[in-house]
């Protein structure tokens, strides 16, 4: 039996959280939609249902079938897991009186029980639910309670079924790792063998039983995703891996030939395609964020259509996507959570074009692409490459796309970043770019009055690109950088700061 984790996703905000957490402490856990459960559990040694916008009582409430999984495997149920379990097994879910959200802390914490070992009594969670348990399922113990919680965790007498109203995968509440920890090492008996080494053999053994001696077009971008991508299928297939790094004339300020220069010694077989003008002839006019995605989407594809037919007998197109991109196009795995954003390397393939798609990174979130790329011997430098949107530049100009527009944002992105590399704030920052705004502004330059574009700068700090915060740059910085863009980018005159969160702002501005 495989130590693998299946958490049910019921469409909460916080299901992703809880994979991460649950894969810090070395467990391999899968998402699925609660709707589109696995047929074979064999090989699941544990499962969490996750939290909802759902009330139970509501008549659209996600109701699955338990009857393979409470009673014959070890259960935790977070949130509206929690709720699930006392309102379809004889207990009793009701509107709280007062909405619970945020911070609270444990007033009770039951003695001996092995859920809650080294956790005190006053320890901090985090609330977030309007409907409340007021009365237990049958055989249920109660465990814990806060000060506006009676019923914050139970678990069922004579199964390994525990319930806590709260969610242990936020950062706030402070134990909530070992929680998890309690229940799937000491309760659940599950091995914490999940480790970059352990992943990297195990893919690079699937993707050899999968691809044979198939021949595989990976398109690189540069990035992390992309290039750690390439060196496993690469220790899988060898010289049978063509890879392929496409200029949509989006990118950074020469990041063309220094991309190509910078595979160059890694063994990797590459081959640079300039099609700068083809993506731009598909962009003119368009202003929609989506239409541009979908439009440098549709490119893409048809180029790598172009370049598979000079790889004689390719059949499959490799691609870098990772977790946060499938989750956000087409929600967990399917299930009912909302997409936020299309991303241009999620989606499947055309029916013309006869590659189907491998993607072994698709199932870990950035951070654990980094690990992964670095128990490989990938260099520190490219492993601490800030992301950068597939579409470029293209959702970083706001409106229409033009070649000038283009010269101008590169301009402006390689002082900025330029910037962040000179100052040593480079490596303090997760992603950092230049938006230009579909805006002119009135400025002074000498005697004469100015009518130029306004840029917005970003650089935010994160983990995975799920959540992520502003960066405060010291104002010393800000100043330099903003009078470099406006004394050697003609054409801008104007330059601010974005100090948005994600939520409710993404890090992108398109």
């Amino acid at each position: 039996m495989q130590n693998n984790v299946l958490i049910l996703d019921f469409g909460s905000q916080y299901t992703q959280l809880i994979a991460r957490r649950v894969r810090e402490l070395n467990i391999y856990c899968e998402i699925k939609p609660y709707n589109n459960p696995p047929e074979d559990l064999s090989s699941y040694k544990a499962v969490i249902l996750s939290g909802s916008p759902h009330s139970v009582r509501g008549e659209d409430a996600p109701h699955p079938d338990l009857s393979q999984i409470k009673g014959q495997k070890p259960l935790l149920g977070v949130c509206y897991g929690a709720q699930y379990l006392a309102h379809f097994y004889d207990g009793e879910v009701g509107q709280s009186n007062t909405r619970e959200y945020g911070r609270a802390n444990l007033s009770m914490v039951k003695e001996g029980e092995l859920f809650f070992e080294g956790v005190s009594q006053g320890s901090q969670v985090w609330m977030s639910h309007s409907d409340t348990i007021k009365k237990l399922p049958r055989d249920g113990v109660r465990i814990a309670s806060t000060n506006d919680v009676e019923n914050a965790g139970y678990r069922i007498e004579g199964e390994d079924t525990y319930a806590i109203q709260f969610h242990p995968e936020v950062y706030h509440s402070s134990d909530g790792k070992q929680i998890l920890e309690n229940f799937l090492v000491k309760i659940a008996g599950v091995a914490q063998t999940w480790t970059p080494d352990a992943f990297v053999d195990t893919t690079v053994a699937q993707l050899k039983k999968q691809l044979g001696d198939d021949r595989v077009i990976l398109g690189l971008s540069g990035g992390v995703d992309s290039t750690v991508a390439a060196t496993l299928l690469h220790k899988a297939i060898g010289d049978n891996l063509y890879c392929i790094f496409v200029n949509n004339g989006l990118l950074r300020k020469n990041e063309f030939s220094e991309v190509l220069l910078q595979y160059e010694g890694m063994g990797l077989n590459v081959k640079g395609v300039d099609a700068s003008a083809r993506f731009l002839e598909a962009l003119e006019g368009e202003s929609d964020p989506e239409t541009k995605r979908k439009a440098i989407g549709r490119v893409f594809i048809e180029v790598f259509d172009d370049e598979s037919k000079e790889v004689e007998n390719a059949k499959w197109l490799g691609q870098g996507t990772i977790y946060p991109d499938v989750i956000e196009s087409v929600s967990a795995t399917g299930g009912p959570s909302a997409t936020i954003k299309s991303h241009h390397n999620v989606g499947g393939l055309p029916d013309f074009m006869k590659l189907k798609v491998v993607e072994p990174l698709k199932m870990l979130f950035k951070d654990e692409v980094r690990r992964v790329g670095k128990s490989m011997g990938l260099s520190p430098s490219l492993l601490g490459r800030h992301p950068f949107p597939g579409p470029g530049l293209a959702i970083r100009i706001l409106g229409d796309i033009t070649p000038e527009k283009v010269r101008i944002l590169q301009e402006v992105d390689h002082i900025f970043i330029s910037g962040l590399r000179e100052w040593g704030l480079y490596d303090k920052v997760w992603q950092a770019g230049a938006m230009l705004l579909p805006v002119n502004s009135v400025g002074v330059m000498g005697d004469e009055r100015t009518y130029e574009k306004c840029v917005a700068l970003r650089a935010v700090e994160s983990t995975d690109g799920m959540t992520a915060d502003w960066v405060n740059l010291p104002y010393e910085f800000l100043q330099k950088v903003s009078n470099d863009i406006i004394n050697k980018v003609k054409g801008v005159n104007r330059v601010v700061y974005d100090i948005s969160s994600k939520p409710p702002a993404t890090i992108e501005w398109e």
